[in-house]
């Protein structure tokens, strides 16, 4: 399976789901589906109720749904109960809530979209866009994060060549970029914007973007000329990608006067300020 982890959103509300792009379809956390429509204090309890009374009745959703490693709020990813979009629907008929037909009807839209982007891809980047304007960003930022898309999907291509494995070892290699420029690991990071399961990129003003991209643009070049094999020599490799951005880190801050790293994140503000 080919697997790709995205966050959608629905009414504010964050939903963990996998697209699998070799049977196109989006693979969506259970749990996370429960909480939104019943508002429950403990969904996992609730799923876990309503699971051992699907299997009393014989529903082949309660014994059929599988199980994807997901980001869960400490950062860390762990085995969830998954659902395809077409059990969601039979899903959602076992239980009540107001919610049940708006929510559906995002279901098909997101399945609707997401064919429609793999014919037009330049489709998935308008929405993407729209997205972040509708979150207040400003236009520059937002060039800014498309961009770092393109740069962060070069670099895990780089690491799928020389064997590193998708999850926690991207994670590891992507922590040693981020610790070695911004002398901050990813959590440590989050912790200082005040961020928990939000993307750090998403809260980086417009020169913190800049850094991470140059970072990871350099190890990507660095990469193809060493030809690292395996997450042991890929380690070495992203270290140095991302001391290079710590120099220019350091070169813009002593030229400025002002630290880089900011506490600004796109909770605290209406946009990502863009840098004078």
């Amino acid at each position: 399976m080919t697997q790709k982890n995205v966050l959608q959103v629905f009414q504010e509300k964050k939903v963990r789901s996998v697209w699998d792009s070799e049977t196109e379809k989006w693979y969506i956390s259970i749990v996370d589906v429960i909480e939104i429509l019943t508002e429950s204090i403990n969904p996992r309890k609730y799923w876990s109720v309503l699971k051992t009374r699907l299997k009393a009745e014989g529903s082949q959703l309660a014994t059929n749904c599988s199980q994807l490693k997901m980001q869960a709020n400490d950062g860390k990813f762990y085995k969830t109960d998954v659902a395809d979009v077409e059990q969601l629907f039979r899903l959602i008929q076992s239980i009540p809530s107001s919610k049940a037909e708006p929510f559906k009807q995002w279901l098909a839209q997101i399945a609707r979209e997401r064919l429609e982007e793999i014919d037009d891809p330049e489709l998935g980047m308008e929405r993407l866009m729209e997205y972040y304007y509708r979150k207040g960003y400003s236009e520059n930022w937002i060039n800014q994060r498309l961009k770092s898309i393109e740069v962060r999907k070069e670099l895990t291509d780089e690491w799928q060549r020389r064997g590193v494995k998708k999850g926690q070892e991207y994670a590891t290699l992507t922590d040693i970029i981020t610790q070695e420029w911004s002398r901050m690991t990813t959590k440590q990071y989050k912790n200082y914007k005040g961020l928990k399961t939000e993307s750090l990129r998403d809260n980086m003003t417009n020169i913190e973007l800049i850094l991470n991209m140059l970072a990871e643009a350099t190890t990507t070049e660095i990469s193809k000329e060493k030809k690292p094999k395996g997450v042991q020599e890929n380690r070495q490799v992203a270290a140095q990608g991302g001391k290079i951005a710590l120099h220019t880190r350091k070169e813009i801050e002593a030229k400025t006067g002002k630290k880089v790293i900011s506490k600004l994140n796109a909770k605290s503000i209406n946009h990502i300020e863009i840098e004078k």
